[in-house]
This record gives structure tokens, sequence and C-alpha cells, in this order.
């Protein structure tokens, strides 16, 4: 529970340590940590999308958010192979000792400091490609702080693995306040797209501070190598996938960037950056809860297909609604947010929020077969959805940004066609009942944005809708959605339910044990 005292609420352990602390109990249970999970994505996201509106608003035009949107998709077709599967190794080994945690600290290190030199080494070329001079300054700030992820990467990982959600809380927290304060400091100062820069340097410098802090400072000295093998076999798997969702994942921006021009890319990045963002909101924080979750059940031989269903429940039902919802708003969402020089960004919003509901209709595509030994699949599917993706953006972008746009959602119509019949064939679930999860959640969905499209009949249209039309609508859909649920019988109104006992019986604990203090 929240409110226990447990190993949890206090730092942990070198890997020097005994043997027990690596294979760790959980620290409390999987909707506890869910919950907590949700308390770091929503305080993450409320200070991220406050600064994300102060700087666009009055500091950051769209020309240099997207010169930094350049830089650091560049930087991070990289940088986004530091991870080299460390994370998953950790949270997916049957017996983690002290020793094969030490091994894969050390990898770790080594892996990721290399590839955060040639991310530096790159900032020239960068700059030369793009031929634009302030990309070789925005790009070598932004790779010098990814050298302080890997001494960051393990005590993050450990946190996770005993579901030290608590943790985990302070760390992305705190990461984002640092964020946050020196972009805005040194926007307000005048450094335009550098403060942006900045601002990912000291993100990276508090996440390496704080879990430190909550890992009782893990250090991977002496250096060890011994049984690296398991780790690199995965390594080298988890690099190619990496590779394949950085190119997808930043390809907009750079291809915008070399057909387009930067403004095109900082109106892309404002769009497709929100829509990500409220979907990380709504259900992204408990992905790292669900994955040890489901090693568990691996690991105690019991069948996933129905718990998978379960959790795929959870994601359409909350994410479907938000993300209609965003769509159906885009236009006074970038009005009231961000002001009429973002104008642009509405019509990219609907798109990529629409986009979105194809991406969350699978959840953990690439954790569940890495967990369950599926790699060559999912590799080779991985690297069509790659491909599909850039030849996608290639065809659109000489049409403009609203192809590019549109064709996000196109990408997330062929993601759906080329994960679900493996995730299906590894998971055992029933296609019936995968369809009728979809069903019970487009209901909801439908329900969700009714009286937001009505009252542009009905109130104001889009175009003229106010801040009091946009919540009380909003509010209104969240209502009717509940109530949906509930009459569509939707699994997720069951987990709403045994979630808030579960919080409430912690509360009702914690009272008892303040008072004996």
């Amino acid at each position: 529970m929240i409110a226990q005292e447990n190993p949890g609420d206090m730092p942990a352990q070198s890997p020097d340590a005994d043997s027990h602390v690596a294979e760790a109990q959980p620290t409390m249970s999987v909707r506890t940590a869910a919950a907590w999970a949700l308390v770091s994505q929503y305080a993450s996201f409320a200070i991220q999308f406050a600064a994300s509106v102060i700087l666009a608003r009055w500091f950051i035009t769209p020309a240099e958010l997207g010169l930094f949107s350049i830089a650091f998709g560049a930087v991070t077709l990289v940088a986004f192979l530091q991870d080299f599967g460390v994370n998953r190794y950790i949270n997916g080994e049957r017996e983690l000792t002290p020793e094969k945690l030490h091994t894969a600290f050390t990898i770790s290190v080594i892996f990721a400091w290399g590839i955060a030199l040639l991310a530096i080494l790159a900032s020239g070329p960068i700059a030369v490609f793009y031929n634009n001079p302030q990309l070789q300054q925005l790009s070598l700030i932004i790779a010098c702080s990814y050298l302080m992820v890997p001494l960051a990467i393990v005590p993050q990982a450990t946190c996770q693995r005993r579901m030290d959600y608590k943790s985990n809380t302070m760390i992305e927290v705190g990461s984002s306040v640092a964020n946050a304060a020196a972009a805005i400091t040194l926007a307000v100062l005048g450094y335009g797209g550098l403060a942006l820069a900045w601002g990912a340097f000291a993100q990276q410098g508090a996440r390496l501070v704080i879990s430190q802090w909550r890992a009782g400072l893990m250090l991977p000295w002496p250096l060890r190598l011994k049984g690296a093998e398991p780790i690199l076999r995965l390594g080298g798997t988890n690099s190619v996938l990496a590779t394949a969702y950085s190119i997808t994942g930043r390809a907009p921006e750079l291809v915008i960037g070399r057909l387009i021009n930067e403004a095109a890319v900082g109106l892309f990045t404002r769009a497709s950056g929100l829509a990500l963002q409220l979907r990380l909101l709504v259900a992204g924080a408990v992905t790292g809860v669900f994955y040890p979750a489901f090693r568990r059940v691996r690991d105690a031989g019991e069948p996933l297909g129905p718990p998978y269903l379960r959790v795929v429940a959870a994601y359409t039902g909350v994410t479907w609604p938000a993300m209609a919802g965003i769509a159906v708003l885009a236009e006074p969402i970038i009005n009231l947010l961000y002001g009429p020089r973002w104008a642009e960004a509405a019509p990219l919003l609907g798109w990529i929020a629409l986009s979105q509901l194809c991406y969350g209709a699978l959840p953990l595509n690439a954790d569940l077969p890495v967990l369950l030994g599926q790699m060559k699949d999912l590799i080779r599917r991985t690297v069509a959805e790659t491909v599909t993706s850039v030849l996608l953006l290639a065809l659109s972008a000489p049409f403009g940004l609203l192809w590019v746009a549109i064709s996000r959602f196109a990408h997330g119509l062929l993601f759906m066609l080329i994960y679900a019949p493996m995730l299906q064939r590894i998971l055992g679930f029933s296609w019936r009942d995968l369809g009728l999860t979809y069903l019970r959640s487009l209901v909801a969905t439908a329900a969700a944005v009714a009286p937001v499209l009505a009252s542009y009949v009905l109130w104001h249209p889009a175009a003229e809708a106010g801040p009091l039309q946009m919540l009380s609508m909003a509010g209104a859909g969240g209502l009717v959605w509940l109530i949906t649920l509930h009459l569509v019988r939707h699994p997720l109104f069951g987990e709403i339910i045994a979630m808030l006992e579960e919080i409430t019986a912690a509360l009702r604990q914690r009272k008892p044990a303040q008072t004996a203090r």
C-alpha cells in the first residue's frame, strides 16, 4: 500500500549487496504501483505542459522550436541506443543476482558512453547536412547530456523491478522540474532554442542525481564483464528495435526540416508533442508497471491472454476517448493555449491525435514479444513498420504539412495490421474477445465526444469556442464516458472501482499509523 513503510521507501543497496536485494519482493501491488505511476505521469505532465505553454506563448517561436527539434531528433537517432536493452533485462530476468546486476550496469555504462561520444562527434555533420551552423551548438549540448544517462538507467530499472514506484515518481517529477526551471529561466533571458537544449541537459542531470539517491549510490566499479553473453544478446536485439523506433519517432521532424523548413518542423512538433504527451498522461505511465507484472505471470506459468485483454481494455477505454476528444477540440486547444501564431498546428493535432488511437490499441506490442523470446518475429515486423513509416513520410511531405499528419494516421492503421497477428499468436487471446473489447471502447469513445460535437452545433463552432465551452463539454463528456463504461460492462469500470477501493483502504491504514506515532 502507498502508506505502508516498506523497502521502497528507503534507498536500495548497491549491486554488491546480498542476493536478496536483487531479487526483492514487490514493495506494492500492481494497482498501487499503477496509482503511483499515474501520480508521476500527471505531475510530470502538469509541469511539462505548463512550461510548454509559457515557452510557446511568450518566448519560443515555431522556427526556434523547429530548430531544437531537428537537433534533438538527429542526436536521438543515435542516443536512443543507449539503453542497450539493460532496462528490459533487469525487469525480465528470472533470477537477477547481484553479479548479473553488476555486469548489466558495466555493459550499460560502456555502451552508453560510446554512443554519447558518437552523438557528440555527429554535431558538426548535422549542422552541415541542414546547412545551419546554429544546429551544431544545439546538438552538442543535447549530446553531452547523454553522458549522464547510463548512471541513471540501472538504478531506475531496479526501482521498477521491485515495484518501487514511489522512487520512480520522485525521479520523473524531479527531472521534469529541472527541465522546466532551466528552460524557462534561459528563455526569459533570451536564449531562444538554446534554452530548450539546456533544459534537456538539466533534466538528465536531475534524473542522475535522484535515481542514484534512491538506489543508495549504485556504481559499476570495478567493471565486471563476466556473464555478459545474455545481456549482449538481448542488447543486440534491442539495438535493432531501438534504431527502428528512433527512426519512426524522429523521421517526421528530420524529413520536414529537410524538405520544408524549421517553422514547419516547429508546428508539427507542437502538434505531435501535445498529442503524445496527452496519451502518455492518460495511459503511458502504467506501461512500466505492467511489464514486471507480466513477467511474474509468465514465471508462474499462467495464461497471458486474459490479463492482456484486460490491459487492452484499460488502454483503449481511456486513451481512445481522450485522443478522440483532443481531435475534436484541436482548434480551441491550440488557440487558447498557444495563441494565433501556432494556429496552423490545429489541423495537424487532429490527425495526429487520431493516430494515437491506433498506437494505443495494442499496448506492450514490443515488450511482450521480448519477454516471451519472440525477438526474430518482432524485429521483422518492426523493420516493416519503420519502412512503411518512412515511405509514407516521403510520399506525403511534398504535398505539405497536413498530408504529413494524415500519413501518421495511415501509419497507425498499418501498425495495427502488422502487430496484431503476432500478439494473438504468442498470447493466445481470442479475436472475438479482442473485437468485443474494441467495440465497448468505441461506444465509450463516441459517448465521450458527443457533448463536444453537439456544442459546435448548439453553442459556438470550433473556431469560436471559448474556455467555458471547452471545459464544460469536456467535463460532460467525462461523465457520459463513465456512465457508458458501466452500461456496456466495460472491464475498465471494474478496474477503476477496484483501484479507488485500494487507495481508500491505504489511506484508512495510514491514519491509525500516524496516530500511533
